[in-house]
């Protein structure tokens, strides 16, 4: 592979600002895409775009993304027909008098769907958007919350995807003997310090023990005079405007039939039943989730047949703006990783490890490369046989260590504007993404100093 060394940024950086600029990601993440392909060759850069897409549209993981959030968007659109997702959310409100307390059962759900961060970005934000809107609550202050219970919770539980998939990494790379990579895993979860910071700041943001700030302070006083979305998004396009019908425009009248708020719950508990039953596939617990949604609305009555099906089909169609950045996301991705810049990083910082610095410079190096790239589990796992054998080479304790790499790859989800949970917890939200991304951005920020800190300090 030629080596591209320092203009290997090139690309990352060009998204970057010219999605700050324009506020339009997917236009972003291609134009950054096709300059990568133009550096890499420019007589073959059309046919080797071509050859991308369908690399990246034929991979195994693309696949498993848009069958999984295409059935939320199908649980999602029967929950809102029906009026089930209004139930839940005015069960909730008998308890939920005021804004904060609407906020903190938000988080509190986000705590208890920990299973997958896709899950609980689409679940927590479809559920509970009800309930905000009664309380004057912005759509970027809820999509602020459910973003900070995704990744960051799921990391923490060693029962989720996230978990699975790093343990997984740990034994293939050698750093655990087989059937050890779990409890390698646990022992890291204390030093998994920005996951813990940006979980605990929901409810101090909430209570408004920390204030609000930068654009959040606008988007609440919008709020607060009745204006709950954003006046260009038309409350819409939570994709970043680019079309998608808003969930909310879904929603119909509330049929109890048999069961009452029971309809929501029998589900939910079945999706993470069926996922955790099935070894943390939350494929296979979202696909169980419809069928026994499917079955128990019709059953009841409370749509016909032939709606229930539109309706499933209706809820993938109201997934393809979410889909399609996380689509162009991967693509960059594989630019990224043909451009070679995240070995380019970790060489360059290499030199300057030190047993009291590694976790604060691997905080900071992954961090920034996983939220340009906008690959987290790619990034744990490029990088994890290069830093640990570092660490132990060094004397840093390995768990330390990979809980400043797990912070990394949770800020980078957390940050960066593409990711999947991020475009996911705005589209449930009906929140523009770049809307999303920038009002919560200063809470991520004072998140990853206080990490870094953190980091800092445990290693001395």
């Amino acid at each position: 592979m030629e080596y591209y060394g320092f203009y290997s940024f090139i690309p990352a950086l060009l998204v970057v600002i010219t999605a700050v600029i324009t506020r339009r990601p997917i236009e972003s993440l291609l134009m950054g895409t096709i300059v990568g392909l133009l550096m890499l060759s420019p007589a073959d850069a059309i046919t080797n775009f071509a050859d991308l897409s369908q690399k990246i549209l034929m991979s195994e993981t693309v696949a498993w993304v848009i069958v999984v959030c295409g059935l939320m968007g199908s649980l999602i659109v029967l929950f809102l027909r029906t009026g089930t997702a209004v139930a839940f959310s005015n069960m909730v409100a008998k308890r939920a008098k005021s804004r904060t307390s609407a906020l903190l059962s938000t988080w509190f759900l986000g705590l208890v769907i920990f299973i997958d961060d896709y899950l609980n970005a689409l679940a927590v934000s479809s559920s509970m958007k009800g309930l905000t809107d009664k309380h004057r609550v912005s759509r970027e202050m809820l999509s602020y919350v459910v973003d900070s219970t995704a990744a960051p919770i799921c990391i923490l539980i060693p029962i989720s995807t996230w978990a699975v998939f790093c343990s997984g990494v740990l034994e293939s790379s050698g750093v655990a003997p087989a059937g050890e990579g779990m409890s390698l895993y646990i022992s890291a979860i204390p030093y998994m310090l920005y996951a813990w910071i940006a979980a605990i700041m929901v409810p101090l943001v909430a209570m408004g023990k920390l204030p609000l700030l930068g654009s959040m302070k606008q988007a609440e006083a919008r709020a607060a005079n009745g204006e709950i979305c954003i006046v260009e998004a038309d409350c819409g396009h939570g994709a970043g405007s680019h079309g998608g019908e808003d969930p909310a425009a879904l929603a119909g009248e509330y049929n109890p039939g048999m069961l009452g708020v029971w309809n929501f719950i029998v589900p939910m508990v079945s999706l993470l039943f069926f996922t955790w039953l099935y070894d943390i596939n939350v494929l296979i617990g979202v696909f169980f989730a419809v069928v026994i949604t499917v079955l128990l609305f019709g059953f009841q009555k409370l749509m016909p047949w032939n709606d229930l099906c539109d309706g499933v089909l209706d809820g993938i169609k109201l997934m393809i703006p979410a889909l399609a950045i996380v689509i162009i996301a991967f693509m960059f991705k594989d630019v990224n990783d043909q451009l070679g810049l995240s070995e380019y990083v970790i060489e360059v910082v290499k030199p300057i490890m030190s047993p009291k610095l590694l976790p604060m410079i691997t905080f900071i190096t992954m961090g920034l490369l996983a939220f340009a790239t906008g690959s987290f589990w790619g990034v744990f796992a490029i990088a994890t046989p290069i830093i640990v054998p570092l660490a132990i080479s060094v004397g840093t304790p390995i768990p330390l260590v990979l809980g400043a790499l797990m912070s990394a790859s949770a800020f980078g989800s957390h940050a960066c504007f593409y990711s999947d949970s991020t475009v996911l917890a705005a589209q449930g939200s009906g929140c523009p993404v770049m809307s999303h991304a920038l009002t919560q951005l200063p809470y991520v920020l004072i998140a990853a100093v206080l990490s870094t800190i953190g980091l800092t300090l445990l290693a001395l």
